[in-house]
């Protein structure tokens, strides 16, 4: 049975949540492009309840601007950034894996600790993306001086590829940000938080380092290093508890492995590694790195239920098709629909030539692509006469919408600003295919039977009819 979505807001469908915090939902989510693109993607939604306080939308839209800026294997990208109909999202690549701490979590259950050897190599994928963080500019070329404030084992995921990724820089600390953190708020996980930080003090690159090398310590001995039955007894104990040698619950730690460790759990920010990329190559210089292949098997095995589970939702997402009876309705729709024009805050561009009713159409026909194309309805045969028009003939839309205060909008294509606040536009241009013929009217009688506006192919899926759409 198809899965229908939560909701459709603009070309993104979100379906169930992954994750949840007090700020946010991570969703599954389907990008629906024309033509018949789309793309799974995950989606973390504002929750309703805070879109309308500034404090919240702007961090928000840091967020977003902080992860835009970072490029990196080893940190998961931020493609979009959506503000529109009172939502507010953020756009990220999908992963297909589970987070580090979940996956600590089930290796304990089973009564085993992570290999040596993965340990570590995850770990120093998450520097080196840290690191790529901590190095970011701005587009003027002038250092941002991003600190992350919030690794943890939580923000850290690791996919069936083998590839451990940084995620959620939502605290993080960046020059220019709109929105930081006042005096006296600590905002992150205690049990992670450096010396410095939890004394509410300056932080710079070396309190990612400490929170890393805790992660690292947690990971190899499975056990939390500054635990406690609440927030006051962590407190406590990461301000004023030494830190055990991680060799006394994991004997496979090597001394050399295990001064790495402590040097980078050092209390004085000048006493530990200077940046996250010097700990990360004398880790490499001790452990001979496991293969991505290795550690993706690894990542199976541990949450086998769980990634399967999450990838038969991904199957049946983009498997789905839209019901014929909304199918219907929308062709029946586009065919009684007046002209688009600048009434609608559409326009066409000076330098085309298309005819008004000609840009009617191809508009109509790309609204249809992308909410039949994009949930999976097949529009287009390899190889039989009932393809489309040529790709080069449909319309490019390109869309700009803000909020009050908005950011510029983040996507996977170059930077673009935010139209004015409180503010959308539309904008249209289509070009015809070389030497194509002038097209029948849009209102003109088709030539073919349009009862039933589609055929089926040998693989019992529909095909619609071009003539049908015209």
């Amino acid at each position: 049975m198809d899965k229908p979505p939560l909701r459709v807001i603009g070309r993104y469908a979100l379906y169930d949540p992954l994750a949840s915090g007090g700020m946010a939902t991570v969703h599954l989510g389907r990008l629906l492009g024309p033509v018949g693109f789309s793309r799974t993607v995950a989606i973390k939604r504002l929750h309703e309840q805070f879109t309308t306080d500034p404090e919240f939308v702007s961090s928000f839209l840091d967020e977003a601007r902080i992860a835009a800026r970072i490029r990196h294997p080893n940190v998961v990208p931020t493609l979009d950034v959506v503000a529109t109909d009172g939502q507010l999202f953020l756009v990220m690549e999908y992963v297909q894996g589970e987070s580090l701490s979940r996956l600590l979590r089930a290796t304990a259950e089973r009564g085993e600790r992570v290999p040596v050897q993965i340990a570590v190599t995850v770990m120093i994928a998450a520097l080196h993306g840290l690191h790529a963080a901590h190095e970011a500019t701005s587009e003027r070329g002038e250092p941002l001086g991003i600190v992350h404030r919030d690794v943890s084992p939580q923000n850290v995921m690791i996919g069936v590829d083998g590839v451990a990724r940084v995620l959620d820089f939502g605290i993080a600390k960046a020059a220019g940000r709109i929105q930081d953190t006042r005096d006296g708020q600590l905002k992150g996980k205690i049990a992670y938080m450096s010396p410095e930080q939890l004394r509410s003090e300056p932080v710079d690159r070396r309190t990612d380092v400490y929170a890393a090398a805790v992660v690292l310590w947690e990971t190899l001995t499975a056990r939390r290093l500054f635990a406690g039955d609440n927030d006051a007894a962590v407190l406590a104990r990461a301000l004023t508890a030494t830190a055990e040698r991680p060799s006394a619950y994991a004997p496979d730690v090597t001394p050399a492995l295990e001064a790495v460790v402590m040097r980078g759990l050092e209390r004085d920010p000048n006493a530990r590694w200077q940046t996250a990329r010097d700990m990360a190559l004398a880790l490499e210089t001790l452990v001979p790195p496991a293969t991505p292949t290795r550690i993706g098997a690894w990542v199976e095995q541990v949450a086998q239920k769980t990634l399967a589970s999450r990838a038969a939702s991904v199957k049946e997402i983009e498997s789905g098709s839209i019901p014929e009876e909304r199918a219907s309705r929308i062709l029946s729709e586009l065919r009684s629909a007046p002209e688009l024009g600048t009434d609608r805050s559409m326009s066409t561009p000076a330098a085309t030539t298309t005819p008004p009713s000609r840009t009617g159409l191809v508009v109509a026909i790309a609204a249809l692509s992308l909410v039949v194309g994009g949930l999976g309805t097949v529009l287009v045969v390899k190889g039989r006469a009932h393809a489309p028009p040529p790709i080069a003939s449909a319309p490019v839309v390109a869309v700009s919408a803000s909020v009050a205060s908005a950011a510029p909008v983040v996507s996977a294509a170059p930077v673009v600003s935010a139209a004015p606040p409180a503010t959308a536009s539309v904008t249209v241009a289509a070009s015809a295919a070389p030497g194509a013929t002038a097209p029948p009217h849009p209102h003109a009688a088709p030539t073919v039977d349009c009862t039933t506006p589609y055929t089926w192919d040998e693989m019992g899926r529909k095909v619609y009819k071009k003539e049908c759409l015209e």
